[in-house]
């Protein structure tokens, strides 16, 4: 459990205002001193996470965030990293003082949970200070529309029936879906091609290969991993051709010519687009790519942050293709890690790795906005896939994204 990613935990996020004792009671949740607590309001700055196991649920990540009252010019940018969280959350528990009661405040925040369609627990702390009546619970919980709970740290009390609040209320559904388990049946084989160069980790694979091959023995298959020098050699050792064929995107061109037209073939960075959000979107910004005229801007965003090698894909490799097919006068800017700008109708189209560290609902809120900000956006396994001629065999595996290639002209 300590070693599942981040973006494969259900995220529950603590929200209220400023010293209502968020930090407080994500250390009595998970038990550990994970967030620095005090009694000035303000404590909490930058969001704090906490990964831990919580049964049946799995693994989870509690995430601690500042006060949505927070003021002035950094309260603000608080604010805004606070609502960054809130994009990525499964669960929310919304904290209050119970000496302050529920207000119109917390009430507003509740309807926004509601309209985002994010299960979520009130919490009354600091009930040491005074617990209210029956009488009086009950006209507290009909002012909301969500579960109450009623917690303090200081004796414990409510800790453990909060726990099972969040048990109870979660939506165990609202988890990502198979990467490649519906692609493939009991007994196949899978082959990956994974390069091992410059930019692979010493020692390790890289996680969207980790998890591709985790995905494929909970399916009962067989996962053959070869380099991409060493493909046709291992199809040509096998008695039976593979079910699929997936590839790091960066190979795709000498993985296509040395696969057997009859073996699908796909990238991880497409598997991991398909789980995380739309395909037939994604295939809608490729066609944006072939419209681009001089002075567009670009946004290209990796869910990850790493050290730039000389040949970088998101610095050089997609700038370079993508002036290729649209001419040279593009303007490129980058995004990267958590950080996703707010203001994006500038941009023409934008480029996203496959989210490999972006959770389903961070890369669903992604898609979405530029949708109705009519941005295109499209995916870096697609875009390779397109610059070297075999994106209709790529996109062959998932049919509703072949459809819409196909209906973009773009086959």
């Amino acid at each position: 459990m300590n070693e599942t990613p981040m973006a494969n935990r259900m995220a529950i996020g603590l929200f209220g205002k400023r010293n209502a004792g968020k930090s407080s009671l994500i250390n009595a949740l998970t038990d550990q001193p994970v967030a620095v607590i005090s009694d000035v309001a303000g404590t909490t700055t930058d969001p704090v996470y906490k990964t831990m196991e919580l049964l049946p649920i799995g693994p989870v990540v509690f995430i601690d965030t500042a006060g949505l009252d927070d003021s002035g010019e950094l309260g603000l940018l608080r604010i805004e990293k606070t609502y960054e969280v809130l994009r990525k959350c499964n669960f929310a528990i919304v904290v209050a003082d119970i000496e302050t009661g529920i207000t119109d405040f917390e009430k507003d925040f509740i309807d926004q949970l509601a309209q985002r369609k994010i299960p979520s627990v009130f919490v009354l702390n600091k009930c040491d200070k005074g617990t209210p009546t029956s009488e009086e619970i009950e006209i507290l919980q009909k002012s909301i529309k969500i579960p109450l709970s009623f917690t303090s740290v200081y004796d414990g009390t409510g800790i453990k029936a909060l726990k099972k609040k969040i048990i109870d209320h979660a939506n165990y559904e609202d988890v990502e879906p198979a990467l490649v388990g519906d692609l493939i049946d009991s007994g196949d084989m899978v082959v990956l091609v994974t390069p091992i160069d410059k930019s692979a980790p010493k020692g390790r694979l890289i996680l969207p290969q980790q998890q591709t091959i985790r995905d494929i023995i909970e399916k009962d298959a067989i996962a053959m991993i070869t380099k991409e020098h060493e493909l046709k050699h291992t199809l040509e050792s096998l008695k039976t051709p593979p079910a699929l064929v997936i590839t790091d995107s960066q190979a795709f061109l000498k993985v296509s010519a040395d696969t057997p037209p009859e073996i699908p073939l796909t990238s991880f960075s497409i598997l991991f687009a398909r789980q995380k959000t739309d395909l037939a979107e994604m295939v809608k910004g490729i066609k944006r790519i072939e419209q681009l005229v001089p002075g567009d801007k670009v946004l290209i965003v990796e869910g990850c942050t790493h050290h730039r090698q000389a040949d970088d894909i998101g610095k050089v490799k997609i700038p370079r293709w993508i002036r290729q097919i649209a001419g040279g006068d593009i303007e490129f800017h980058w995004a990267a890690g958590a950080h996703y700008p707010k203001e994006i109708d500038e941009y023409a189209v934008i480029v996203h790795c496959g989210g490999c560290m972006l959770n389903r609902r961070e890369m669903q809120y992604r898609t979405r906005t530029a949708r109705q900000k009519g941005v295109y956006i499209t995916n870096y396994g697609m875009l390779i896939a397109y610059v070297q001629g075999i994106l209709s065999r790529a996109l062959e595996p998932f049919p509703a994204a072949k459809l819409a290639l196909e209906e973009n002209d773009l086959v």
